[in-house]
Formats: structure tokens, C-alpha cells, sequence
């Protein structure tokens, strides 16, 4: 059941209320357009709420915005107190989930450094050490009896939390997840809902240097026993979702990005961008009269999994999920070494297709940009970000990025300037992502392109195809399939 509760900190529901009854449509507005809702944008005031969002990252004990932070219910007091509540509604969506706060382990008495894992439950286990063989997502991988034991598995391929059910069905009591790459797995998330069929176990969290040590003991014939703890809170983390009180709630234009940070940093590009000019937008759309209701949302826990988005949609009923023309996902705006990239919806680039309507926004996007002038470029549709549950669920969806930690080409180094070579953006999921290296010349471009889809489609659908919900089901069908398919590349698993 969706919670729906507002923060103390924030202006009183009462005051939101009244101002609700009070709301009367105001016909003396000009209709949104395009080039209008375009012109009251300004470089400044994006800056300027970053600069906020980062006063409340420095302000908060670890420097970020992460799930089950004072930083994170900071920046969502903060978001629901710019929006204007005599043009929206605005509701908070409570998503509960186990946060993990601090662990400790020891191998054969010998300490090692462990990170406690969000959506595992709380533990405190001792019991010898079971290597999992391959990467623990198929059945075939739990051969040996795990009762009592504690399994060492590895990341990647697939969601963590399948590989600890895995684990837990086989008996395990524990499951040390260990690295696939350089760093810790402090703030790493199971990934998975947990399930009362499928019972997760406490799950800590270790190095690559520090699995492979302990892969090499087992291997020499070492036992090893081991002993955990995992100490966790249970906490609400909320999305914010504000609808306009005017225009069709029957076809809806839903504006999305997500509002937490890594561990790591305060996360001022990802997707501290995308938050503040989905925000600026919503401010300055106010200005405005609407034909079709604009929904915007800023989801919580998008770094542990996209889990804020995939609540969303799981409460949704079909009659509702129908009313969602399209949803736009914009997370990353402001990448330092930048690509304007679009979400190949239409499969041209690399064959993963969106449900009817998917296609046609990539095109508007694509038309958007030619028409100022701008190169634009192609980035696969896979879910990876918060419109991957709306895909699952049939529904339309697009947007754009500047990019993570791909490697720009030297074509797109001629497309776009910046460095061949190069990460989009060599702070991602670091401390460094901060207003300081935030690309501002991308930033506007990409909210000004934000500005003209929200237009767009508040006044009209005719670009868009009628919904087909036979046709819907199947392309969600197909696109699970193809899914499947991307969760064995390498890009997948350095996001798992």
C-alpha cells in the first residue's frame, strides 16, 4: 500500500489544502508554448539550486544526499517547498526500505573492512566460508550444501539480491558480496524488493583485493570461518510527485529524474542536474495554462536500484498506468565532457525498442536539436536509469543524458569537443561531483530541450500514437527479453 505523508520540516498540509480549495483555473493564462516556456530559462538559477543541493550535501555527515540521510530528506523538503501548491498537487510517496548503516567481519579472527547492504536485514552470523562458484545467478550455481555457511559471492551479471536469495534457499545464513572492480561497495543495494517467498539474509559488502585474498586462502585449503554483523534501520524515503491542477489527467506528460546521491558524494550532475531543472521548469511552467496535465516526480532511491520508480509503477493500477502518454527520464545533465545523447527508442542504433510512442520522442528530440543547430547522438533504451519499470510496464517512454563513466569516442569528440579518451563525466559516483565541475553550456542546452518536450506535449498528443494496449504488452514483452540480453554485457555489470 503507497504511503503518502508529508515531512515536518516542510509547510503544513493544512496551509496545502487550503490553497487547494481555493485553486481556481485561470483562464487569463497564455497556453504553454515551446519557445515561451524555453525563454524563462536561465543558467543562473539552475546554478543556484545546485549550489543549494551541495549546502545540503556538506551539511550532512559524509558529504551526500544518499537514501536515509538528513541530506536526502533535506533535498526532498527542499523540492516540495518550491513547488507552487495553487497550481500542483503535490504528494510525498513513502518507499520503506532497510538501510543499511555499518557492518563489521573477521576472517579467522583477522578484521576485514565491510559495508553493511541496503535492503538486507540486520544480522549477526558466524559460520565457515562457501565460495560460490561463476557469479551466483542461476540455480545451477548452488550445487553444495550452504546450511550454516556464509557465501562468498561475486558482483555482477545480475541484481544482488538474486544471488542472495539464491543463497538463502540453499541455506546459507550470510552472503558476503565482493567487488568486481576497483573500490568499495559502501551504499551497494540489493537491488531487489524483498520478497516474504524469497527471504534475503544479512549481506555485507567487501573490496576486489579483499575477495580475491580470501578466494586465494579457500583455494590453498584453508578454512576459514568467518563472523558478521550487519546493522541496519528501517526508514521512508519518499518520492515527490507535484501534477498540475489543470489540464487532461487523462493523458498525462510525466516529467521524471531522481533525487538521491551515491555514498560517495554530494551529487551535483548525478542527478543533482536533473533534479534542479526538472524543478526550475515546474517553477517557471506556473506561468502558464495547460491543455494536458503535467506530472513531475523526483524519485528516491534510483542509486540502490531504481527502487523509488519500480514502487511507483507497482502501485499503479492499469487505468492509471494508461493515463501516462509518456514518461521522460532526465538524469545527468550537466556531464563535464558531454555527449547529447538521446534514448534510442526506436531501436535504430541498438536494436532495444520502447512501447508505442517511444520512437516518436526520440524523433522530437532529435528534431528539437537539429533545429538549433546541435549534434546529437544515440544511447542504448536499457533501463538503466528510473523510466527502465515504466518500459517493463508498457509504457512510452525517452530522454536524454550527458553521460556517465562511457568513454567518449573520437567521433563524438568531433561531434561534441571536449576528450577523446574520456569518461563523460570523471566524477561519477565520486566526491568530485560537485558545482565546480558541472558543464553549464550542456546543462542549459539540455534543459531548454526539457522545456520543449514539457510544452510540447501539454498541448497536444497528435505526434504521439494512440495507446494500444495489446501492442503496449507485447513490445513490453519483447523489450524483456532484450533486456535479458544486455544484463550479460559488460556495461550492465558495472552497474550491478
Amino acid at each position: 500500500m503507497a504511503i503518502f505523508k508529508s515531512i515536518a520540516a516542510i509547510a503544513a498540509c493544512g496551509a496545502a489544502a487550503a490553497n487547494a480549495a481555493a485553486f481556481q483555473p485561470r483562464q487569463y493564462k497564455t497556453l504553454v508554448s515551446s519557445p515561451a516556456l524555453i525563454d524563462t530559462l536561465h543558467i543562473d538559477n539552475l546554478f543556484k539550486r545546485a549550489e543549494k543541493l551541495q549546502e545540503i550535501a556538506y551539511a550532512t555527515p559524509g558529504k551526500n544526499r544518499v537514501i536515509g540521510s538528513p541530506g536526502h530528506e533535506a533535498t526532498v523538503a527542499y523540492i516540495q517547498s518550491q513547488l507552487d501548491t495553487n497550481y500542483y498537487d503535490v504528494t510525498l510517496q513513502g518507499v520503506q526500505l532497510s538501510v543499511g548503516i555499518n557492518a563489521t567481519l573477521t576472517a579467522n579472527n583477522k578484521a576485514i573492512q565491510a559495508y553493511a547492504t541496503t535492503l538486507a536485514p540486520a544480522g549477526n552470523v558466524t559460520g565457515p566460508l562457501a565460495v560460490i562458484p561463476n557469479l551466483g545467478c542461476e540455480e545451477a550455481d548452488f550445487t553444495a550444501a550452504l546450511t550454516g555457511k556464509v557465501a562468498l559471492i561475486k558482483r555482477g551479471t545480475c541484481s544482488f539480491g538474486i544471488k542472495v536469495q539464491l543463497a538463502a534457499a540453499h541455506g546459507a545464513s550470510a552472503v558476503i558480496a565482493t567487488n568486481n572492480a576497483e573500490g568499495t561497495l559502501e551504499g551497494y543495494s540489493l537491488q531487489v524488493f524483498p520478497d516474504p517467498a524469497k527471504p534475503f539474509v544479512p549481506t555485507v559488502g567487501i573490496t576486489l583485493g579483499q575477495g580475491e585474498s580470501l578466494l586465494a586462502q579457500i583455494g590453498a585449503g584453508v578454512n576459514i570461518t568467518v563472523a558478521l554483523t550487519s546493522v541496519a534501520k528501517l526508514a521512508t524515503t519518499y518520492n515527490v510527485i507535484a501534477e498540475t491542477k489543470e489540464g487532461d489527467h487523462d493523458n498525462v506528460i510525466h516529467v521524471s529524474g531522481h533525487s538521491d546521491s551515491v555514498t560517495a558524494g554530494p551529487g551535483i550532475n548525478d542527478n543533482g542536474s536533473g533534479t534542479c531543472s526538472l524543478l526550475e521548469i515546474a517553477t517557471q511552467l506556473t506561468k502558464f495554462a495547460v491543455k494536458n496535465a503535467v506530472r513531475f516526480s523526483w524519485w528516491t532511491a534510483e542509486e540502490a536500484g531504481l527502487l523509488g520508480a519500480e514502487y511507483y509503477v507497482k502501485q499503479l493500477s492499469q487505468a492509471e498506468k494508461d493515463k501516462i502518454r509518456l514518461l521522460l527520464d532526465f538524469d545527468m545533465m550537466a556531464s563535464p565532457n558531454f555527449a547529447y545523447q538521446i534514448y534510442d527508442g526506436d531501436g535504430s542504433a541498438f536494436n532495444l525498442t520502447g512501447p508505442v510512442g517511444s520512437a516518436e520522442a526520440e524523433h522530437e528530440f532529435a528534431a528539437y536539436f537539429d533545429s538549433i543547430g546541435l549534434n546529437h547522438t544515440e544511447i542504448e533504451f536499457d533501463g538503466r536509469s528510473d523510466y527502465g519499470p515504466f518500459l517493463e510496464a508498457g509504457i512510452a517512454a525517452g530522454g536524454i543524458a550527458g553521460g556517465a563513466e562511457g568513454i567518449k569516442t573520437q567521433e563524438e569528440f568531433e561531434m561534441f569537443g571536449g576528450g577523446a579518451g574520456v569518461p563523460y563525466d570523471v566524477n561519477y559516483h565520486e566526491d568530485g561531483d560537485t558545482v565546480n565541475n558541472l558543464n553549464l553550456e550542456a546543462w542549459i542546452e539540455f534543459s531548454k530541450a526539457i522545456a520543449h518536450m514539457t510544452a510540447k506535449y501539454a498541448l497536444s498528443w497528435d505526434s504521439i500514437p494512440p495507446k494500444n494496449a495489446t501492442a503496449a504488452r507485447k513490445r513490453s514483452e519483447k523489450y524483456g527479453h532484450m533486456k535479458e540480453a544486455f544484463q550479460k554485457t559488460k556495461r550492465y555489470q558495472r552497474w550491478v
